[in-house]
């Protein structure tokens, strides 16, 4: 029976930094069971109390103390949260006190600086980009093709959709996509409408068995979701992006985070904004 751990991620804002930074290190214990709890915006010694409670209840029922994974500004909360019965990560603290050594300088000790809107242009790039990836969603308009960093082709249900909002919300990258059809794969050419921008092509490819199970939850049973439909339609989408010197990338065992990194990198799209 696999082992069976509660993690928390604790922090006096949102609590992603110390999620994704947490699931990171989580990752390379394959062996276990994690139970991910989220207590954001501990920002009084009362939440914090709070918080310690829960903890120290999840270490009573498991037998068993938890992982906290923190990321805590104010140092009196930090400390009331450090009291529970848990294994405590501050990552803060981690790379604070020694950034704060190496510079002979204290930190701003401000919350909010990570996740917050402290940079208007860079906020109002991000949103401008989702807005632009969300009008652009599935060859719905082609006439901005010309304002788009990249362009992605791919079947039905390849990933390009995720993708296209994932760079826009993490790097401010425009970002369109263009859904081939089984007209498109029937031919040798690429679609006339993004002909024009053959140099921000980048298509996405998935192995055959992983489409069939994606098309099934949408579609059961039909020819859209068959094998054997899927199977065609991503080899002729591989052969054409071959034919036509598209770059393109297989992404079944690829996260939405590796795909657009990977597009960004091999498209030297600079990336306008950092997560």
């Amino acid at each position: 029976m696999r082992q069976r751990r509660t993690v928390f991620f604790v922090s006096d804002q949102t609590g992603v930094t110390a999620e994704t930074m947490g699931h990171s290190l989580l990752t390379q214990f394959d062996s276990l069971d994690f139970r991910p709890i989220t207590l954001p915006f501990i920002t009084t010694i009362d939440k914090a109390r709070e918080a310690v409670g829960k903890i120290d209840q999840a270490a009573l029922e498991e037998g068993a103390r938890p992982i906290v994974f923190a990321t805590f500004v104010n140092n009196n909360v930090r400390d009331a949260v450090r009291r529970a019965d848990c294994l405590f990560l501050d990552f803060f603290a981690a790379f604070l006190d020694p950034l704060e050594a190496e510079f002979g300088r204290q930190s701003a000790h401000v919350l909010g600086r990570a996740h917050g809107m402290t940079d208007i242009a860079v906020y109002t790039m991000r949103i401008n980009a989702t807005n632009f990836a969300l009008a652009n969603d599935d060859g719905a308009q082609t006439r901005d093709y010309d304002r788009a960093d990249v362009i992605l082709l791919g079947v039905s249900r390849s990933g390009k959709t995720p993708t296209c909002v994932y760079m826009a919300l993490q790097y401010g990258a425009f970002a369109a996509n263009y859904p081939l059809t089984e007209d498109d794969l029937d031919g040798s050419r690429l679609p006339a409408a993004v002909v024009p921008y053959r140099r921000k092509l980048f298509g996405l490819t998935i192995e055959p068995g992983r489409l069939h199970q994606i098309r099934q939850e949408r579609r059961p049973d039909s020819r859209y979701s068959s094998l054997q439909q899927c199977a065609f339609e991503v080899r002729a989408a591989v052969q054409l992006f071959e034919r036509n010197g598209v770059p393109f990338l297989e992404t079944t065992d690829c996260s939405i985070e590796e795909i657009a990194s990977r597009v960004l990198e091999r498209l030297s799209i600079p990336r306008r904004v950092r997560p």
